[in-house]
């Protein structure tokens, strides 16, 4: 059994790295979840779910990985319930500090007839064997009744108690489909805990999504109902509309603390760092009135606004901006810092580099530096999380050449590494430079990309600011995303389009490998 602990702390469930990755065109390799992972840790969520082990290698590969660096929180696998589900789980997470399993099935009508095309029966003796299996495995094991907020509460209570009476030590209550209101939520839950006294002896837990924008709110119903589990995702990543909001119900919690008499262990001010890297790896971008993390989310247009402010930041902000850590620019670096200088910034920010590592990012650093006056903290995020694409099993740019005029057509050349080590090489014009560099690049992979989506946004204010370009294409029937940074901005598209291009390509073979007669994963909890 979980250790005793703080009745009123609510536990803080992270999903951005499995139900946020299943978002279109997010594609992150197993560094870039590590690092995630790490930042995760240092934020102080108490439950990271890393993954669905079984969807392929690569999940895999993360959540093992993720359970063998990162000691502090809980390291969760989901597994749907099928034997082979909870197997694949219990290995990828066997390596853990503390290692949970966590495992579902649908309870609503629709789901039971139409995509399980299964019975009751049938339900209730999937969820009693699942969880006595996973049971077999680890201590800790989570049991999710699958869109619960429209099934048959009395149907949802009993598969609950079988759950519970088979070991499960956390109950969540999902959401799925964001379609609750929050005071039937709260309703719901009171009826439960009526129905399955055992409730009383685990932790309860919600897991709302956003479709009516109400997912934070709901979440918030269900912890003022008694729940004491949250799961949420960094920038409300996930499934169509996404999750609950970390930051948001974080905040809330943190903020209202008083009024509400449950809080969270979560340091707040990891929060913004935090959103940043997500969002940099994901290529989702934070909108700008994004609450607690947009750029926005401070700042104040209406002249009665700044007044008041000017004269006393409690007339118009009910939170600090330093307590989410929106103060990130405090570390300045000029061109004339060394690598120590350098590598005690970067471990300021929470990134521990040394060894290659250190001398990639130094290099970079320098580079950056001789075209910048001052690189800031932000910058330094920047950079670090844009070594971080790269990998050997997919292509690299090397160089590239762009002959631009307004009097004939821009013509590009490019050179890329492949998988291989080998270098190839592609020449193309197009209706401008980027979309030069975009068709030389595919006629050097020889794949035929499209571009969906192009994005470029400045990463610190400036004529001199970093520019951070986002892509997202289509690859052999796949949605992939790619990011690049540079002060370059033809440099950052060339470097955001080859890794899109490479996540595609790599999500391709994914899927012809995953195919199978196994039923298929695509709604999740």
């Amino acid at each position: 059994m979980p250790p005793a602990r703080d009745p009123d702390q609510v536990l803080i469930f992270d999903t951005t790295l499995r139900d946020g990755e299943q978002s279109p065109g997010i594609s992150l390799n197993v560094a870039e979840k590590l690092e995630i992972a790490h930042q995760l840790a240092r934020l102080g969520v108490d439950v990271i779910e890393a993954g669905f082990p079984i969807t392929s290698p690569g999940d895999f590969e993360a959540v093992q990985a993720i359970s063998r660096q990162v000691r502090e929180p809980i390291i969760t696998g989901l597994a749907r319930t099928h034997v082979a589900d909870i197997d694949s789980a219990a290995q990828a997470v066997r390596d853990a500090e503390r290692p949970r399993i966590h495992t579902f099935i649908s309870t609503s009508d629709i789901h039971i007839v139409h995509q399980l095309q299964s019975t009751r029966e049938d339900v209730l003796g999937q969820a009693r064997a699942a969880v006595a299996h996973a049971k077999g495995y680890v201590e800790d094991v989570e049991f999710s009744p699958m869109d619960a907020t429209r099934a048959e509460l009395e149907f949802t209570a009993e598969v609950c108690a079988a759950a519970i009476e088979e070991g499960a030590t956390t109950i969540n209550i999902p959401d799925t489909v964001g379609y609750t209101m929050p005071q039937e939520f709260t309703a719901y839950l009171g009826r439960l805990y009526e129905l399955v006294p055992g409730l009383g002896d685990v932790v309860v837990s919600v897991h709302c999504h956003d479709d009516l924008g109400l997912a934070v709110a709901n979440s918030f119903a269900g912890v003022l109902a008694g729940a004491r589990q949250v799961e949420c995702a960094v920038n409300g990543l996930g499934e169509r509309a996404g999750n609950a909001s970390l930051e948001e119900i974080v905040m809330l919690l943190h903020t209202r603390r008083a009024d509400v008499g449950a809080h969270t262990g979560v340091n707040t001010h990891e929060l913004a760092r935090t959103s940043r890297l997500v969002s940099r790896l994901t290529g989702y971008v934070v909108q700008p009135n994004k609450a607690v993390v947009g750029r926005n989310a401070f700042a104040h247009e209406s002249g009665i606004h700044q007044d008041g402010v000017l004269k006393e930041r409690t007339t118009y902000e009910i939170m600090d901006a330093t307590t989410v850590g929106l103060d990130a620019n405090s570390i300045v670096l000029g061109k004339h810092s060394g690598r120590h200088a350098l590598r005690q910034a970067l471990e300021e920010l929470g990134f521990n580099v040394s060894g290659q590592a250190l001398n990639t990012a130094f290099k970079r650093f320098k580079e950056i530096a001789d075209k910048k006056k001052q690189v800031t903290a932000m910058d330094l995020e920047a950079l670090v999380t844009d070594e971080l694409r790269d990998d050997d099993t997919g292509y690299a740019l090397e160089w590239f050449d762009v002959e631009a005029s307004s009097r004939r057509p821009p013509h590009a050349t490019v050179a890329l590494r492949t998988p291989d080590g080998d270098e190839v090489q592609g020449s193309f014009t197009g209706d401008g430079p980027v979309d030069a560099i975009f068709r030389a690049i595919n006629a050097a992979t020889g794949v035929d990309a499209r571009l969906r989506e192009f994005r470029v946004d400045a990463v610190t204010g400036g004529q001199d600011a970093l520019g951070e370009t986002s892509v997202v294409l289509e690859v052999l029937g796949q949605s992939a995303a790619g990011q690049g940074v540079a002060t370059d901005i033809l440099e950052a598209a060339a470097r955001a389009y080859t890794r899109a291009l490479s996540n595609g390509v790599r999500r391709a073979r994914a899927a012809e490998q995953a195919a199978a007669p196994e039923p298929e994963v695509a709604q999740t909890p």
